[in-house]
Formats: C-alpha cells, sequence, structure tokens
C-alpha cells in the first residue's frame, strides 16, 4: 500500500525529489486527501510543490521534533506544555470525521446501526459475532450474520487512533479504565493496517470486518459505513454537515495550541467522531523561509481551499479561527525575533 501512496502523490507532485522551492511536511494521513488538493491547485498556481510523508501523525511528530520537515502534522494535538518544551506552534487546517467502514455482505453504507459503547465491546473482544443481541436489538429490519467479528486497527501511532479511542474513552467507562485514548493503544483482538490507507484496504478485502477510518477514505474507496449514535440519540449521516454541526459549538481557545476535543458533541445532527486536523511549526525555526513558505501555503488553503474541502466532505475552519490562528503565526520569527509572516 505504501507503494501506491507514493505513485498517487508523486503524479500530483507531493512527493518525490523536491524542488528547491518546494515545502517539507510530513505526517498525519487523515488530512492526506485535502492535503493532496489543495497542493495540486497550489502548484498550478505558485509553481511551488508540497513534499508531503503520509505517515501517521507519530511519524510526523517525530519528524518535526528532529527538523527534517518545515511542519509535522498530526491529528492527536500536542498538550501546551510539550509545546513549550520543544518550541512548537500549533494550529488547526481543517475538520472532518472517523468513521466505522464495515465488509458485511448485505449491508448497504448507512443501514447498520451502531453505539458506541458497542463499538467498545466489539473492539475490547466482548462482543464477537453480528448477531449479537445488543447489535440486533436497534437494528431491527436488518438480517446480521452469524458471524465473527473482525475488527480492523492502525497499526501505526496515528492520530486518528487517538480521537477513535478519545471518542471511546468518553461514551464507556470500561474502555477509558482499560485501555484509554492515545496514539497507540493495546487492542485486545484484531488486526492492524498501517495508515488509513492500510485500514482501508484491509476492510476491503477481509469479510466481516470493521474499521475506523476517516470519511473521506471510506468514500474515495467506496467503503460501506456504520451510523453511531450520537449524544442527543440520534443517527445522523457522516457528512460535511453532521461533521460541521458537532464543531458549531467549539470553543478554540479552551486548550493550548487550539488542540481541542469535538468528539461526542451535543447537536441533534452532530457526528460523534469529529476532530480537527493540526499542523506543527518551530517558532524559531533554524530555516525561517522554508516556515514561511509553509504558512503561505497553509495561509492560501484558508483563503481558496474551502471549496475544494467540502468537495470531499471535511469542513473549513470558521473564518473567526483561520484569523485567531494567522495571529498565533506571529509567535513564529526569524534569528532576529522579527514575525516571519
Amino acid at each position: 500500500m505504501r507503494k501506491l501512496l507514493i505513485l498517487t502523490a508523486a503524479a500530483i507532485g507531493l512527493t518525490g525529489a523536491a524542488q528547491a522551492a518546494d515545502i517539507t511536511g510530513a505526517g498525519a494521513t487523515f488530512p492526506f486527501p485535502i492535503y493532496s488538493k489543495w497542493a495540486e491547485a497550489y502548484k498550478k498556481e505558485t509553481n511551488i510543490g508540497l513534499n508531503y510523508q503520509s505517515i501517521g501523525s507519530g511519524g510526523g511528530i517525530r519528524q518535526i521534533k528532529a527538523k527534517t520537515v518545515a511542519f509535522g502534522a498530526t491529528d492527536a494535538p500536542l498538550k501546551g506544555e510539550d509545546l513549550t518544551k520543544d518550541g512548537l506552534i500549533q494550529f488547526p487546517t481543517v475538520m472532518g470525521g472517523v468513521v466505522p467502514a464495515i465488509n458485511i455482505a448485505g449491508i448497504e453504507a448507512g443501514k447498520l446501526k451502531l453505539t458506541g459503547p458497542i463499538v467498545a465491546e466489539i473492539y475490547m473482544g466482548t462482543i464477537k459475532k453480528w448477531n449479537d443481541p445488543k447489535i440486533t436489538a436497534i437494528n431491527t429490519g436488518v438480517t446480521l450474520p452469524d458471524a465473527n467479528i473482525n475488527p480492523v486497527y492502525r497499526s501505526d501511532g496515528s492520530g486518528t487512533t487517538f480521537v477513535f479511542t478519545d471518542y471511546l474513552s468518553k461514551v464507556s467507562p470500561e474502555w477509558k479504565s482499560k485501555v484509554g485514548a492515545n496514539t497507540s493503544v493495546q487492542w485486545a483482538v484484531g488486526i492492524g493496517g498501517k495508515g488509513n490507507e492500510g485500514v482501508s484496504a484491509s476492510v476491503k478485502q477481509v469479510a466481516n470486518s470493521i474499521g475506523y477510518v476517516e470519511y473521506a477514505y471510506a468514500k474515495q474507496n467506496k467503503l460501506n459505513f456504520a451510523l453511531i449514535q450520537n449524544a442527543d440519540g440520534n443517527y445522523p449521516a457522516p457528512d460535511d454537515k453532521s461533521f460541521q454541526a458537532a464543531a458549531a459549538n467549539a470553543n478554540w481557545n479552551e486548550a493550548p495550541g487550539f488542540g481541542i476535543s469535538l468528539n461526542n458533541q451535543k447537536g441533534a445532527q452532530a457526528w460523534p467522531i469529529t476532530a480537527a486536523t493540526f499542523l506543527l511549526v518551530h517558532a524559531k525555526p533554524e530555516k525561517p523561509e522554508e516556515v514561511q513558505a509553509a504558512l503561505k501555503f497553509v495561509d492560501w488553503a484558508y483563503k481558496n481551499g474551502d471549496q475544494l474541502a467540502l468537495d470531499l466532505d471535511y469542513v473549513p475552519l470558521p473564518a473567526n479561527v483561520k484569523d485567531q490562528v494567522r495571529n498565533a503565526w506571529k509567535g513564529v520569527t526569524d534569528p532576529a525575533g522579527k514575525p516571519i509572516f
């Protein structure tokens, strides 16, 4: 799958040998589809490419700390003390949703209903079959097989895993106490896949499977998905409107580096597993011109990339949040202490 990703990226100038002016970044697979679209449009307009390695949030954090890229990308926001310790500035770029992709013969997208606690039990191995009474009880009229459930999880350090396990920790006390929320956890059952790409491929290949992926991957790979009961007791469809509903009441200033959780938000139409994805840059970069180029790219995406995001069912940031982010960029300075943007 890794080879396929490189070939796909190379076709749009995202990877391979970088030109002198190309922007370098690495990390989260969650936003890779929209970063690809933005990069393609930006290169046509400016002739500046983006060399982005879609390697997972853990890899992005490691690379930005090692100063091998202009920016790191993560779906699991770093805490304030970690940002301070490593001299990093963190900010969101776009929002999206995580969905439970499924491969059950005869079950189309949106026809199966699940709750957060049921999903937690599936991944803890206590619900083992698709026709378990807890699942059939909320799926009247749906014929579910007497088949073992095959959970699929991320094998790499992953912000998508953090978003998913953070959600399960909010809705299942047992999950919170036994497994918790992190970019990598100890899975009780299942098979691993690398990246959103790997999980999508495994779900597609393995019968009676379930895996958590960013919605754009489910959509692009034509994966079926289950609906999840939200905090208001409803089962909304995952799309840009339900992701926006989850973010509607967000207070972006309640955590350093805009690192808020949008999981399990109140709202009749709110999709329960919704998250922002973030970039990390050094506050005092050794190569300020490279970080300046990265910030110019993000600024362009803020101004010109909203429709491209919506086309992939991501949710653009509100205008006031974009302005708050631009204000935060004043903290990125050259060796003389002058803001680079």
